[in-house]
């Protein structure tokens, strides 16, 4: 097979100009075209009056060799790539106690899949409860306020991508189509098979949660072991220094769950864990984060302001956006986790703060887009000499968002006209905000660092230029958005478990490596086959 890359068409080309475009991209006559399969399929939309549809596509030729040859020189008409996984082979070893994986997010589940695949039958510890339980404890604190601090957005089966827009597209290099693997896992999961083609795949909500299901069931099916409501509360070694070796694990029901292979894939919010890795000796590093607002808009106008009079075409969908600002005070300011047609939700696990974060369903059709503006924070500068003080830093800033939003978990929020005016807000205007379980007129001044809102202050006209109507009055901001990303980083040397506690490996997003579900889920991987090289 063959694969041409970056092939552009016209919007509302006609079907059978694909075909055309291939015959002609290769110079070959029709007869030789035995077929083609769309393998990417995106939009190019950077000239809002010229938007065209950009394909991948593999082809059955003739003589593939001799097509080959006479394309040489040309970078995008390459045989088309080996995107077939396959499975490490590992035994475990007599007597040795069967594999641990803490967290049942992205990365935990997939490290679980693929061991339980090459017969490891792990066992998965997940704080939170089954993923049809958490839905039930989420949906408490969004409409009665009530939290449920081990069973929420960030804590339970499926992990905190679960309430997402379910993006599954991510940056990291993937030299060995490993995110090719985790979306056809997915598709077998019972996800739409569109998410192998198009260039930003998404699934929504809902249908994650169908998808975790199937996978715990396949996961049980090959011999893994589920203990739900159960968290790892110690760590039991053997050894000092570099040959110290990990035995056990203390879990919350008392038991001592004899271990010396474990996959740490525990979630960005898991602050305690955080705590028990630094006193067990476990290294690790402060790295930086982002915080800041959600911001929300009509999403009519962001699909106008990307898509111009294509706004509304059916093959372009919900208008997405990803901004960028660098500010005179030395930060950074950019659009994170953006949700077309979707909803901001309440995010937070502990008890008197205020998180925000976003999320949409597959269709993507609710009235608001949202997205968040945040900014960077720096270690070395905001909490130096202190690996955890991301933690304090994020704690400080969510308990004033709860404050300042009523200390009823509803969150703080304020016009953008007001905020850049300097002004409170007393009433919002037309954008509705979707918080649940409400929100707050405020000063968000109040909940946030000043370098953070000056920052932000200074990047909203600059959006304004790249999105007509993005610094709208009415658009409204919701307090805070802290946890974009782990404020930790675990040490793992190159065969993937930490320096000081070898058994030890640290994975996905809570570890620092990773950012979604999709990176988790690479990650995930990754973990699992270094465990099983380990063997």
């Amino acid at each position: 097979m063959i694969r041409i890359t970056e092939l552009r068409l016209p919007l509302d080309h006609p079907t059978e100009a694909l075909r055309d475009a291939v015959l002609s991209r290769l110079n070959i006559a029709s007869e030789n075209l035995k077929s083609l399969t769309v393998a990417r399929r995106g939009y190019d939309a950077r000239k809002r009056g010229h938007i065209v549809l950009v394909y991948n596509v593999d082809c059955d030729v003739s003589d593939e060799a001799a097509v080959l040859a006479a394309h040489a020189g040309d970078q995008h008409i390459r045989p088309t790539p080996d995107t077939t996984y396959h499975l490490p082979e590992a035994t475990l070893p007599e007597g040795m106690p069967r594999p641990v994986v803490i967290g049942a997010g992205p990365c935990g589940i997939m490290a679980a899949l693929t061991l339980a695949q090459a017969g490891l039958k792990p066992i998965i510890i997940e704080r939170g409860k089954d993923v049809k339980a958490r839905t039930v404890d989420t949906f408490a604190l969004w409409r009665k306020s009530v939290l449920t601090p081990e069973s929420n957005v960030q804590f339970g089966e499926g992990g905190a991508g679960t309430f997402s827009d379910g993006k599954l597209y991510s940056g990291v290099s993937d030299s060995r189509h490993l995110g090719r693997h985790v979306l056809e896992e997915f598709v077998r999961a019972g996800a739409p098979e569109e998410i192998l083609t198009i260039s930003k795949p998404h699934i929504g909500t809902f249908r994650l949660v169908t998808m975790v299901m199937f996978i715990r069931a396949e996961i049980e099916r090959l011999g893994g072991e589920y203990r739900f409501e159960t968290r790892v509360e110690g760590l039991e070694t053997e050894g000092e220094g570099t040959g110290r070796r990990l035995r056990g694990l203390k879990l919350s029901t008392g038991e001592i769950l004899p271990a010396e292979r474990v996959i740490m894939a525990v979630g960005h919010s898991a602050r305690d864990t955080f705590e028990m890795l630094r006193d067990a000796q476990v290294e690790m590093d402060a790295k930086p984060f982002s915080i800041g607002v959600r911001i929300e808009h009509p999403q009519s106008v962001i699909d106008v302001a990307r898509f111009g009079a294509s706004a509304g075409h059916e093959m372009l969908g919900a208008a997405d956006y990803k901004l960028v600002h660098h500010a005179s005070n030395g930060r950074a300011v950019y659009s994170f986790c953006m949700c077309p047609g979707g909803q901001v939700v309440a995010a937070t696990s502990e008890e008197g703060q205020v998180v925000t974060n976003g999320m949409s369903q597959y269709s993507r059709a609710e009235r608001n887009a949202n997205s968040g503006i945040v900014v960077e924070v720096k270690p070395e500068l905001d909490f130096p000499d202190d690996v955890l003080g991301g933690m304090a830093f994020q704690r400080i800033w969510e308990k004033a968002a709860f404050v300042a939003g009523g200390s009823n978990y509803n969150a703080p929020a304020q016009r953008v006209g007001d905020f850049l005016a300097g002004r409170a807000s007393s009433s919002l205007g037309d954008v509705v905000p979707s918080y649940q379980p409400g929100v707050t007129p405020t000063d968000l001044t109040l909940c946030l660092p000043s370098f953070v809102t000056d920052a932000i202050r200074e990047a909203l006209p600059q959006f304004e230029r790249k999105l007509r109507g993005f610094s709208m009055d009415d658009a409204v901001m919701t307090g805070v958005e802290t946890r974009t990303s782990s404020p930790i980083r675990v040490r793992r040397d190159h065969e993937g478990q930490s320096p000081t506690l070898r058994g030890l490996f640290p994975a996905g997003e809570g570890a620092g490596y990773a950012g979604g579900i999709l990176s988790a889920g690479i990650d995930g991987i990754r973990a699992a086959e270094w465990l099983a090289a380990s063997l």
